[in-house]
C-alpha cells in the first residue's frame, strides 16, 4: 500500500522510516530464507547492534549537523564536525572489539566475531568512508524535500501576493463607487429629498453586498445582477425620466453561475457618469446574457460634446487588472469609441459553477 503526502517535511519522514524498518527487518527475514525453524534472537540483536552505529550517526547528521551547519553553508565546520564524530564512534568500536569478540548463545554454541568496528567486517577508516557515504545521502534526500518545501512556499506565497493584490483593485473600486454614489445623493438632497431618502435605501442594500456578499473569490450571477440592479434604480431615481435607461438580463440565469464580485459596477458607473447629459438626450444601455460557458456583458451610452470622456479613471484601469490576475488571456474586452455619438463596452468572460450544481 502506498501512502501519498503533499507535504515534503512528512514525505521525508516517511521515507527514512521505510529505509530503517527495511534495513532492521532484514535479518528476520534472511532467517526466514535459510528456513530455520526459530528465528534466532540473540543473531538478530547482534545484526541490530552493528547497525547501531549508523543508525547514531543518521540521527545525529538529520536533526543536528545538516540543519545548522551544512543548511547555514557553513561547510568546513560540517565536514570538521562529521570528520571527528566518525572517527571517534568507529574507531573505538573496533579497538575493544577484541573484548566483545567471543558471543555466547543461550544454547550453549559460541561464534566468533572478527574485531572490526560494524556489520561490513570492514577496518574503521572504511566505515568511516561508509558513514561519510550515508550522510552525503541523507543530505541529498534532505536538500530533495527542502528544495520541494521551499517551491510550495513560493507558490503559497504567490497565491497570497496574487489574491492580495486581487482584493487590494476590489477594495480600491469599493470606495471609488461609494464617493460617486454619495456625492449623487448629496445633490438630490436640496431638490428632492423623498427622491434622496429612496437612493439612501437603495444604497444600504448595495452595501450590504459589498461588504459581505462581496469578500468570496466568486459570488452568484443572480446576486451580481441583483446589486448591478440596485445600482440602476438608484439612478433612475436620481435622473427621473431624463434619460432612456434600459436593463435587459437574460431569464432565467444559468443555476448556480458565479463570477467575480464588482467586475460590471465599474463599466455601468462609468456609463452614466460620462453618458449622462442635462442638457440633451441621454441613454444608458445594459444587457447581460449567458452564452457557451461565458458571461457577456454590454454596456452602451450616449456621448456629447460638452462632456470630456475620460479614459480609463481609477475604477476602469484597476477592473483591467483584476481581469488580468483573475482570467489572464481568458476574457475579451472591447471598448469602442469610433461612433460620435455613442461609446460601447463589452466584457466576456468565463462562467464558473458552484459544487451543487457542477456535475
Amino acid at each position: 500500500m502506498s501512502v501519498k503526502t503533499n507535504n515534503p517535511i512528512v514525505g521525508e519522514r516517511l521515507l527514512y522510516f521505510l529505509v530503517w524498518a527495511m534495513a532492521l527487518l532484514v535479518p528476520i527475514l534472511n532467517s526466514k530464507m535459510m528456513s530455520e525453524e526459530h528465528v534466532s534472537l540473540s543473531n538478530i540483536l547482534f545484526v541490530w547492534s552493528k547497525l547501531l552505529p549508523y543508525i547514531i550517526i543518521f540521527v545525529i547528521n538529520n536533526s543536528l549537523l545538516a540543519p545548522r551547519y551544512l543548511f547555514q553553508r557553513r561547510y568546513a565546520a560540517y565536514f570538521t564536525i562529521a570528520l571527528v564524530m566518525l572517527v571517534a564512534i568507529f574507531y573505538p568500536i573496533e579497538y575493544y572489539q577484541d573484548e566483545l569478540r567471543m558471543i555466547e548463545y543461550p544454547d550453549g554454541s559460541t561464534y566468533f566475531v572478527h574485531g572490526r568496528a560494524s556489520f561490513t567486517d570492514l577496518a574503521w577508516y572504511w566505515n568511516v568512508l561508509l558513514g561519510l557515504f550515508m550522510m552525503g545521502a541523507n543530505c541529498s534526500i534532505k536538500f530533495v524535500f527542502r528544495s520541494m518545501q521551499d517551491e510550495q512556499k513560493m507558490v503559497e506565497m504567490k497565491r497570497q501576493a496574487l489574491q492580495a493584490e486581487m482584493d487590494y483593485l476590489k477594495y480600491q473600486i469599493n470606495p471609488h463607487f461609494f464617493m460617486n454614489t454619495l456625492n449623487n445623493i448629496h445633490a438630490m438632497i436640496d431638490i428632492d429629498s423623498e427622491a434622496a431618502k429612496e437612493c439612501v435605501i437603495e444604497l444600504s442594500k448595495m452595501m450590504r453586498y459589498v461588504l459581505y456578499d462581496s469578500e468570496q473569490v466568486h459570488t452568484n450571477l443572480s446576486q451580481e445582477v441583483e446589486f448591478t440592479e440596485n445600482y440602476v434604480e438608484l439612478m433612475r431615481i436620481r435622473y427621473a425620466a431624463d434619460i432612456d435607461v434600459q436593463f435587459n438580463v437574460q431569464k432565467p440565469l444559468p443555476a448556480g453561475a458565479q463570477v467575480p464580485p464588482l467586475l460590471f459596477i465599474v463599466f455601468v458607473e462609468n456609463a452614466f457618469k460620462h453618458g449622462v447629459s442635462y442638457n440633451n438626450p441621454s441613454f444608458v444601455h445594459i444587457s447581460l446574457r449567458c452564452d457557451d460557458g461565458k458571461v457577456i456583458c454590454e454596456v452602451r451610452n450616449s456621448r456629447h460634446k460638452d462632456l470630456k470622456t475620460e479614459k480609463g479613471g481609477i475604477g476602469l484601469e484597476n477592473v483591467r487588472k483584476r481581469l488580468e490576475l483573475i482570467f489572464g488571456r481568458d476574457y475579451t474586452l472591447l471598448i469602442d469609441e469610433s461612433k460620435p455619438t455613442e461609446y460601447s463596452v463589452k466584457l466576456t468572460i468565463p462562467m464558473y459553477y458552484d459544487k451543487v450544481h457542477n456535475h
